[in-house]
C-alpha cells in the first residue's frame, strides 16, 4: 500500500459535502504478524474518502490512531449530498478533546463525530459515530 500520509483532523475544519459514510471493524496490523481488531470509520467530503482507525491501548482507553485520505475505497453507504461545516469540538475543564464534528448546515446537528475524546482527563476514547437522522435528508422537511 505505500506509506501513508497522515492528516491532521483542524484541516477539515470548514465547509464540505459529505455523500457517503461506513462504520466497520477491521483486522488492524498493530506490529510484526500480530493483528487487532480496530473500529474504523470512513466518510467521503469534496469526493476524497478519509479513513480513521482505532489504536486501542487497553480495555477502558483507546484513541484515533491515524487519519488519512483513501485512494482505493468503494463506499458503501452512499446517500444524496449535504452541505456541513467541520469544527472542532469544544474542550472542557475535565474533558479534552481532539475530535472534529461535522454538522449539517441547515440542521445545525451533528451528523459525524470522529477523533479522541477524554473523559476526566484519564479515560481517552476513540470517538467514531454516525447519526443519519440529524442530516436534511432525513428530517422529513
Amino acid at each position: 500500500m505505500g506509506e501513508i500520509k497522515q492528516i491532521d483532523l483542524g484541516s477539515l475544519v470548514g465547509e464540505h459535502v459529505l455523500d457517503a459514510v461506513d462504520l466497520s471493524t477491521e483486522k488492524v496490523e498493530r506490529w510484526g504478524n500480530y493483528f487487532e481488531d480496530a473500529n474504523v470509520i470512513r466518510f467521503r467530503l469534496n469526493g476524497v474518502v478519509y479513513t480513521a482507525i482505532e489504536n486501542p491501548e487497553d480495555d477502558f482507553r483507546s484513541s484515533l490512531d491515524k487519519l488519512f485520505v483513501s485512494s482505493d475505497d468503494e463506499m458503501r453507504n452512499v446517500f444524496p449530498p449535504v452541505k456541513v461545516i467541520g469544527r472542532k469540538k469544544a474542550s472542557s475543564q475535565w474533558n479534552a478533546n481532539d475530535t472534529l464534528e461535522l454538522v449539517d448546515v441547515e440542521t445545525g446537528k451533528v451528523v459525524v463525530e470522529v477523533g479522541t475524546d477524554n473523559f476526566d482527563d484519564y479515560y481517552p476514547m476513540f470517538v467514531s459515530a454516525f447519526w443519519p437522522e440529524n442530516m436534511i435528508t432525513n428530517s422529513g422537511r
